[in-house]
């Protein structure tokens, strides 16, 4: 009692005891954010479209995601990995795992325009490995003027080549689509190549035209 330190408080002078508290702690919670850093790997993905108009651009947008199916959403943009052991749903099975107002993380291209008759796309490409522990690759692409199958060959084909490089998948980026795709499939790197695709004509009428195309993640299993 002579010390003038309170008997209370002498705990906050053992130095090896303190120190094994802060070192406690801080354990903790790097355990804590390594175990939410593996919850916020998605788990499964599907992938949508929808197309909308209306003389508001806000409104139009709105009904290519209600077309889309996911209006009731709050949507994360994100960008463009497809995560490793990751499961490509349906849109009727993915949609059953969201619910009004969740927040969900999105890869979503769009495109709008309210000139007459002109045309528009929206795409997602995907680019899946053959190694389902490693990672591959999302693309975002929107255009006027292109149709949906060379709108969505793009897209794949961005996807497919942003994965090729990372496997050290040797090819000639001027040689065309189909070539690639056949020197991506004998090098058994690369599994799966996708892509989905919203078109639309311009409203002859100068309404607002909006398309959309999504890929959804799902961290549920």
């Amino acid at each position: 009692m002579g010390n003038g330190k309170p008997e209370t408080a002498n705990i906050f002078y053992n130095k090896p005891l303190t120190f094994l508290l802060i070192y406690f702690f801080h354990f903790s919670n790097l355990l804590e954010g390594q175990s939410l850093g593996l919850n916020m790997v998605p788990k499964q993905m599907f992938l949508t479209k929808g197309v909308g108009k209306h003389k508001e651009r806000l409104t139009s947008f709105e009904l290519a995601l209600r077309d889309a199916g996911i209006a009731a959403q709050n949507l994360v943009r994100v960008s463009s990995i497809f995560p490793p052991n990751c499961k490509l749903l349906s849109r009727r099975e993915g949609l059953k795992y969201l619910s009004p107002g969740e927040v969900v993380f999105a890869v979503v291209a769009e495109a709008s325009t309210h000139e007459p008759h002109r045309l528009i796309a929206a795409s997602i490409g995907v680019a899946i490995p053959t190694d389902r522990n490693t990672y591959g690759y999302l693309s975002e692409h929107h255009t006027f003027g292109e149709t949906e199958d060379t709108a969505g060959d793009y897209a794949e084909e961005l996807a497919a080549e942003m994965l090729a490089t990372t496997l050290d998948v040797e090819f000639d980026s001027d040689t065309s689509w189909d070539e690639k795709k056949q020197i991506y499939r004998l090098s058994n790197k690369i599994v799966r190549t996708a892509n989905i695709t919203q078109t639309a004509v311009g409203d002859k009428r100068g309404k607002w035209t909006t398309v959309i195309s999504a890929a959804i993640l799902i961290f549920e299993k």
